[in-house]
């Protein structure tokens, strides 16, 4: 099977490993399960991830890591050819994806620092961009938000790595890149175009990345407005981890037709489910 696995609420918390996944996930590789992670977290790089994977003892490789930040990198200069310069409102993880992706980064925070000491506009400060990158941003202030909304406003393409508005850790849920894109687009009124999930991009390029078909896999995550909804869109079928975003009680209240494939409260659980679906065929 084709496992698109989340990461943030599933294989950890934080910095906090959720017990018994990474292990479940390394036994299912070596039962021929084809993993790759595809997290709507646009803060880190490709490596980062690859070492804290492997300190968990998750199986792991370069080329089946698909983040938000990597998926909209690449969306960018596969389906985008205007797109040649952009701000980036985020992290160094995202800015690092997109200048691998050939593009020409500026930083929100360089741009900030242009309009305090030059005092000008802040299209202007970012070099006139064609289009602005939001993600998560730990060192947000007022500023960044100023330059990135006067680029917007100027015609410059708003692009959000996902909209989750919260993304947990081991010290409780925080405010998510969707928060910082839903202020945006309340000071701009411009609608952005979305890349994570639970748009199905994100699906996609992970199951291209291993030659596979997304409608073939079987999506794990624990948000079911993303990763179950992202799964349903792209007709996978779907694992909802009980460890993260969604708790029981909200999972009881959504409509059938909502719902994922099957439920796990804990590593055993998502064992359990990953054998009963690797024993059923893929409807289409």
């Amino acid at each position: 099977m084709l496992l698109l696995v989340d990461l943030d609420g599933v294989v950890y918390r934080g910095s906090a490993p959720v017990p018994g996944v990474a292990e479940v996930l390394a036994e299912r590789e070596r039962m021929g399960d084809v993993v790759v992670y595809v997290t709507n977290n646009s803060m880190h790089y490709r490596a980062d991830y690859v070492r804290r994977l492997e300190a968990m003892g998750a199986p792991v490789d370069p080329g089946r890591i698909v983040s938000s930040a990597r998926a909209t990198a690449l969306f960018a200069r596969d389906h985008r050819p205007d797109v040649r310069r952009v701000l980036v409102l985020g992290a160094s993880g995202l800015e690092r994806e997109l200048r691998d992706a050939g593009l020409d980064v500026v930083t929100s925070g360089y741009a900030a620092t242009r309009i305090a000491q030059e005092g000008i506009d802040g299209f202007e400060a970012a070099g006139r961009p064609d289009a602005v990158v939001v993600g998560l941003d730990t060192q947000l202030t007022y500023l960044r938000l100023v330059v990135a909304s006067d680029c917007i406003r100027a015609g410059a393409t708003f692009i959000a790595t996902n909209r989750d508005p919260i993304y947990p850790t081991e010290r409780g849920l925080r405010p998510g890149a969707g928060s910082v894109v839903a202020l945006l687009e309340a000071a701009t009124g411009v609608t952005p175009l979305s890349i994570g999930k639970p748009e199905p991009y994100l699906l996609e390029e992970a199951a291209r990345a291993v030659g596979g078909d997304a409608r073939d896999a079987v999506m794990i995550g624990d948000n079911v407005l993303t990763d179950i909804a992202a799964a349903r869109r792209v007709g996978a079928r779907s694992i909802l981890m009980l460890t993260g975003v969604t708790s029981e009680a909200q999972l009881a209240a959504m409509p059938e037709s909502e719902r994922p494939t099957a439920v796990a409260s804990d590593a055993d659980g998502l064992a359990a489910a990953l054998e009963e679906l690797a024993a059923a065929p893929v409807a289409r």
